[in-house]
């Protein structure tokens, strides 16, 4: 979400200080991304912001349980961040429901795509071997154990995709990212489709248009955001 955040807060009317953290944390287990989204909220200071806002989705449950301090945070109501590509937790769930075994590309995807390597070893796929080539997953295993392995874990994983569909933001400087998503749709002889996306859930998080029904302000210290399996998504709790 590096440009398309970048330019929203270059829009918004007011002071928005803004710090990224790893990709690679979607990939850890929930309560370890939990912790440390924690901890970076536990440690910013109390009096000199209004808000905090989470540039997330549910992700996982990895904001299930996150805990608010003196500050407020705010965040989307969205199960996954392409809710916030596509502009509307509705758009979402149409094209869901409409295109199966879709696996989403935008410019950050493609650009800074890849786990660092303090994250990637605590990684549930790493953990469990799904970076391992067949020939690594003989050597540590087997034959007839990397021979199950790889059928089960890595070409099933495959298989459960056949698209790439590239969202554009319009915030692309030109169109190497979409170029590169059509590449990677051909060598995997997968479909492709281009779509437009919306910056309206973006722009209106840094610009403090937090409509209730898009967004959750967790107000009081000590409250915890909570899943709900609703269309709310989240809510605040004890």
């Amino acid at each position: 979400m590096y440009r398309e955040m970048c330019a929203a807060v270059a829009r918004s009317p007011h002071r928005v200080d803004v710090e990224f953290l790893p990709k690679g944390l979607h990939d850890l287990p929930t309560d370890q991304m939990r912790t440390r989204l924690q901890e970076r909220i536990d440690s910013t200071p109390a009096k000199t912001y209004d808000a905090i806002l989470l540039g997330y989705g549910l992700c996982n449950n990895g904001l299930h349980g996150v805990r608010a301090g003196d500050v407020p945070l705010v965040l989307p109501r969205a199960h996954d961040c392409i809710t916030l590509f596509l502009g509307s937790h509705k758009r979402y769930m149409d094209y869901f429901r409409e295109n199966r075994g879709v696996y989403f590309k935008t410019s950050g995807w493609i650009e800074r795509g890849e786990t660092d390597e303090e994250l990637k070893q605590f990684a549930i796929g790493h953990v469990h071997g799904l970076h391992m080539t067949y020939d690594e997953l003989v050597q540590k295993y087997g034959e007839d154990n990397a021979q199950y392995l790889f059928e089960t874990l890595i070409e099933a994983t495959h298989k459960s995709y056949h698209q790439f569909t590239f969202i554009e933001m319009g915030v692309e400087p030109d169109d190497r990212f979409e170029q590169k998503a059509r590449e990677q749709a051909r060598e995997r002889n997968w479909d492709f489709e281009k779509v437009c996306g919306n910056m309206r859930l973006i722009q209106g998080l840094v610009n403090g248009e937090w409509d209730e029904d898009e967004y959750l302000v967790v107000r009081e210290p000590g409250q915890r955001i909570i899943a709900r399996y609703d269309e709310g998504v989240v809510t605040a709790g004890e």
